[in-house]
């Protein structure tokens, strides 16, 4: 179902260390700050840059949009050790030992993703702030042995957005309110919301967010980054606070596809502890070998229909954007993606059934000595603290969870198997199969919609579900603004089919470079 809907509906690192193109010249700090991977690893490489420099210059850029200035509050928290991390690994690289490309590269990871260190890990409650990780998540684990330098915890919509049918997305008790950069009356949608304000403001080179069903592609498009939501399976979601194992993901954010493709390649591996990575085995692929510019020739590209029409000012910009696939080599079919109304309700059903048992597993292993332990006491603690956690909205999903029966309710098993047949074999495969098709392309969603503490979210259309419930890959890429505002052109495939949208995704973005910085208006009207 379109996240929308659902909201108010009650290896170490793989591939080849090659840095392509001529090293940058010396640049100012916003200019490298805005470069990515590639450029960045580049000035290292010539002696101009050190990681420690790097993460200082970042910081700086945080103290002076973050948490001044503008006031994006895109950022939970700092991480003291960042420029001890990036001392050892420039140390590191003046002995000759390079991880591979992330070497020194400050990423920032979602406040639902655990680091057993001296941040918090509370997906933005305060039932769970200075709540520390007894383990790091698997992504985390990798990123550090890729040498990436972990600079923070990105601020969310509280719980992942798992908690009120009237939400407002970005808004967490612990961290406040995210503000969208292109405009600062205006949402990044959620719940990703942090960390996709964060790489649109230039706060790091890369984020991780996590997605159930829209929480990575929805804040990617609307902040005008690429975003990528893998396959399930692909990457682990073992100590990452979960919503529903038949969904979630944590998956890349950040400026450009090549960077979002070196961070994947980083964050995918078979982990012992989520049986889902099983799936993914043998399947592993150096993403970075899918970008090429001529990846859309000879691809044939089923143009979503029933996910246009919800903003006439999109679909222009959605329709220049066929233009340029077309002219890229690829065929373009118009189609209709089935059953899609047919799966809105179950989904609802499958996260509720699945969000208890989840949240209480993750307590348990990676919280021990937190206050709470089950989603009753989140409840119980939340009305406890009302004046501070339900001064905006409610719980009716923390609420709703809390009544299901187990994952052996004949209600779950229906309502999984009913996802299952509509979103995968009657639905995104069914769809692939009949016309032959590549992939699937549509307008990822609307444009930024207004901040809203009365009648919280109005999103304004979402491609989102279909791969969220089927577990399918979801790449967006910026297509353009709406008066000011990012949107972003959706590549969805069948399983496993990651590397390829990534190709798609790269050749399209390469053939018009749409991604612009944000101006941090304070509204449309002064754009």
């Amino acid at each position: 179902m379109e996240r929308r809907n659902f909201v108010k509906m009650g290896l170490a690192a793989g591939g080849t260390f090659a840095i392509g193109g001529k090293a940058l010249a010396r640049t100012a700090p916003a200019s490298i700050l805005e470069a990515g991977v590639t450029q960045q690893q580049a000035q290292m490489a010539a002696n101009k840059l050190t990681a420690h420099a790097l993460a200082s210059q970042y910081l700086a850029r945080i103290a002076r949009i973050d948490k001044a200035g503008p006031r994006i509050n895109a950022i939970i928290e700092l991480n003291p050790e960042a420029l001890r991390m990036a001392r050892e690994l420039d140390r590191e690289r003046r002995a000759g030992k390079l991880r591979g490309p992330l070497h020194g590269i400050p990423v920032l990871l979602k406040d639902n993703i655990a680091t057993a260190d001296r941040m918090s890990t509370s997906a933005g409650s305060l039932a769970l702030d200075g709540s520390h990780a007894a383990h790091d998540a698997f992504v985390t684990r990798r990123l550090r042995a890729a040498g990436a330098v972990i600079l923070g915890k990105t601020n969310l919509s509280e719980w992942a957005n798992m908690r009120s049918t009237q939400s407002v997305s970005g808004w967490s008790a612990r961290g406040g309110l995210t503000r969208n950069p292109y405009a600062l009356d205006r949402n990044c949608s959620g719940s990703s919301s942090g960390s996709a304000a964060a790489i649109a403001a230039g706060l790091a080179t890369l984020a991780v967010g996590t997605e159930t069903d829209g929480s990575i592609v929805s804040p990617a498009s609307i902040c005008g980054l690429v975003g990528i939501k893998p396959t399930l399976g692909l990457v682990s979601r073992s100590g990452i606070i979960p919503i529903a194992a038949s969904q979630d993901t944590a998956g890349p954010m950040t400026r450009t596809v090549t960077d979002a493709a070196l961070l994947l390649n980083v964050l995918a591996g078979t982990d012992p502890d989520d049986v889902t990575t099983r799936d993914g085995a043998g399947k592993a692929t150096d993403h970075a070998q899918a970008l090429r510019r001529d990846a859309l020739r000879g691809k044939r590209l089923g143009i979503a229909r029933n996910f246009f029409g919800l903003n006439d000012d999109v679909d222009v910009r959605i329709e220049q954007a066929l233009a340029v696939l077309k002219a890229q080599g690829a065929e373009l079919v118009d189609v209709q993606v089935p059953n899609t109304d047919k799966y809105g309700n179950a989904e609802v059903q499958v996260l509720l059934h699945e969000f208890k048992p989840g949240l209480a597993d993750y307590l348990r292993r990676y919280a021990p000595g937190a206050p709470v332990a089950t989603i009753a006491d989140v409840i119980a603690f939340n009305r406890r603290h009302a004046e501070r956690e339900l001064r905006h909205f409610g719980q009716e999903h923390l609420e709703g969870a809390a009544t299901k029966g187990g994952l052996d309710s004949k209600e779950y098993l229906e309502a999984l198997a009913t996802c299952r047949r509509y979103a995968r074999e009657e639905g995104i495969d069914k769809v692939l199969r009949e016309y032959r098709l590549d992939a699937l392309v549509a307008p990822t969603g609307g444009p930024a919609w207004l901040t809203d503490f009365v009648n919280g979210d109005h999103y304004g259309g979402s491609f989102s579900s279909p791969a969220a419930v089927a577990g399918y890959p979801h790449v967006t890429v910026p297509a353009g603004h709406v008066h000011g505002l990012p949107v972003g052109l959706s590549f969805v495939g069948g399983a496993w089919s990651d590397a390829a949208l990534i190709g798609m995704a790269y050749a399209y973005e390469q053939a018009t470079l749409l991604r612009r910085a944000p101006t941090f208006a304070a509204s449309v009207q002064a754009v």
